[in-house]
């Protein structure tokens, strides 16, 4: 019998602040303005980055505040905790199960330090069994959702049968800086926010589709394209090269032989679901894959009404395709850190 693992349900959760973008780019000139001579160079980049609103587990006045470690790491524990709860719960629900049923936990998170890990801190809450095995996986950043899922289907390849649970939470917005007067942290400020995303998959029949293939590309000598720089005062986004030409120049190939190595060929995709970095990035994808301009209607839907969520953007794409009707192959692709791309490519059940 042949067990490929299926995607069963996938679910999204935001906290509960709005940062309307008219409503940052105004804070922002407050904060940097007269303390950073290029932030008037910089500054169109709110108005241009396609994001209207995002979410954020603290409110706007907050960071207008100075914070260090001991606070953000708080703020991380608090709020990812209870979206990793929210997504995972409605991920279940839409799977028609309950906590006990869950053999496997896999939790990526790349914004924040927990330990105990945050699917542990959740067992009590959500009634995880006492057997339940646990995977976090930190540093994979905006790749996250992509490879996480990934790595949920191998495992539960492994175990035909087992439920898997997955959960990407990120909150991006605790990394906003007062005191780094850099082109990266003003973008950083403009495209991030906050959510999480879950998915349920399982090596049986029924679900949403197959996952059949995945696979990663790393670039060499690319460690300062994406990043985290560690701080007295946190985490310190790193953007010291440009990514949107980098991604038109390099994704097409990468992702072309991520399929080859899978047997799979370009004209076997009906659509890519792509994790939309910014709107440059979005474009770039288009031109990278050979799309019509605009066939990525959905990233940039997602990116206007969330921003820049990191590892669970891609799963917030992936839903509202879904929820479209899904094409009957189809590749999901984020980049992130490293620098790499991620793959997996899904076959609609039907």
């Amino acid at each position: 019998m042949r067990y490929t693992p299926r995607l069963v349900s996938v679910a999204t959760a935001v906290p509960e602040h709005v940062l309307l973008q008219s409503d940052v780019a105004k804070a922002a000139s407050t904060i940097f303005s007269k303390r950073y001579s290029a932030f008037d160079r910089v500054s169109p980049v709110f108005t241009t980055a396609g994001i209207h609103k995002r979410h954020a587990v603290r409110p706007l006045e907050w960071f207008f505040e100075s914070h260090g470690w001991p606070e953000r790491t708080a703020a991380y524990l608090e709020g990812a905790l209870k979206l990793f709860v929210q997504a995972a719960t409605k991920a279940l629900d839409g799977a028609g199960l309950q906590a006990r049923d869950v053999d496997t936990i896999v939790t990526v998170s790349s914004t924040g330090i927990a330990t105990p890990s945050l699917e542990a801190r959740a067992c009590g809450i959500m009634g995880f069994r006492g057997d339940v095995h646990r995977v976090p996986v930190f540093g994979l950043g905006c790749a996250g959702g992509v490879t996480g899922l990934s790595i949920a289907a191998k495992l539960a390849k492994a175990q035909p049968g087992s439920v898997v649970l997955f959960v990407a939470v990120e909150l991006c917005t605790l990394a906003f800086r007062l005191d780094e007067l850099t082109k990266a942290n003003i973008v950083a400020t403009a495209l991030f926010g906050d959510g999480a995303g879950a998915c349920i998959l399982r090596a049986g029949e029924g679900g949403i589709a197959e996952i059949d293939a995945s696979g990663e590309h790393i670039w060499p000598d690319t460690l300062d394209i994406m990043g985290w720089n560690v701080d007295p005062e946190g985490f310190g986004v790193i953007f010291a090269r440009s990514i949107p030409p980098f991604a038109e120049a390099h994704m097409g190939s990468a992702v072309m032989g991520i399929l080859d190595r899978a047997g799979l060929h370009r004209q076997d995709i009906d659509r890519f679901i792509c994790h939309p970095g910014g709107k440059k990035v979005v474009t770039a994808l288009e031109r990278a894959l050979a799309l019509d301009q605009g066939s990525l209607d959905h990233e940039r839907s997602v990116l206007s009404e969330y921003g820049n969520m990191s590892a669970p953007t891609a799963l917030f794409v992936l839903e509202q395709v879904i929820g479209a009707g899904l094409p009957n192959r189809s590749v999901l692709a984020a980049l992130g850190p490293g620098f790499t791309a991620s793959c997996v490519a899904l076959r609609r059940v039907t």
